[in-house]
C-alpha cells in the first residue's frame, strides 16, 4: 500500500514562495508519475503539475513560469511554488499513479493560502 506524506504549505504573501514536498513511502513501482492538484473553496480539483519517475513534466497554464516541480529523491517530489498569486489559494493534494496509470493514491491535502 502507497501513502503519500506531504510537507510544506502554509500562509505567504502575494508575490511570495512556497515549496511543497511529497514522498510515496511503501512503493515499489520503478515507473510511475507524481502530481500535484489543487482544489479551491466550491471549485473542481485541478492538475497542477506532474512528473514521471523518467522526468518528463507537465504543467497547468496557469502556473507556467512560477512553478517548478522536480524528483528530488526515490518517490519524492518538490514544487517549488514562485510569485504566488491570491488565486493560488488552495488545498494541494498529492498523487501518486503507477506507470500503466492503472491505480492512483493521493495524499490528504496541505493548505496554501496566499494573502493579496
Amino acid at each position: 500500500q502507497v501513502q503519500l506524506v506531504e510537507s510544506g504549505g502554509g500562509l505567504v504573501q502575494a508575490g511570495g514562495f512556497l515549496g511543497l514536498s511529497c514522498e510515496a513511502s511503501g512503493s515499489s513501482f520503478s515507473h510511475y508519475t507524481m502530481a500535484w492538484y489543487r482544489q479551491a473553496p466550491g471549485k473542481q480539483r485541478e492538475l497542477v503539475a506532474s512528473i514521471t519517475s523518467a522526468g518528463s513534466y507537465e504543467y497547468a497554464e496557469f502556473v507556467k513560469g512560477r512553478f517548478t516541480i522536480t524528483n528530488i529523491g526515490v518517490n519524492t517530489v518538490y514544487l517549488r511554488m514562485n510569485n504566488l498569486k491570491p488565486e493560488d489559494t488552495a488545498t494541494y493534494y498529492c498523487q501518486f499513479q503507477t506507470g500503466d496509470r492503472s491505480v492512483e493514491y493521493w495524499g490528504k491535502g496541505t493548505l496554501v493560502t496566499v494573502s493579496p
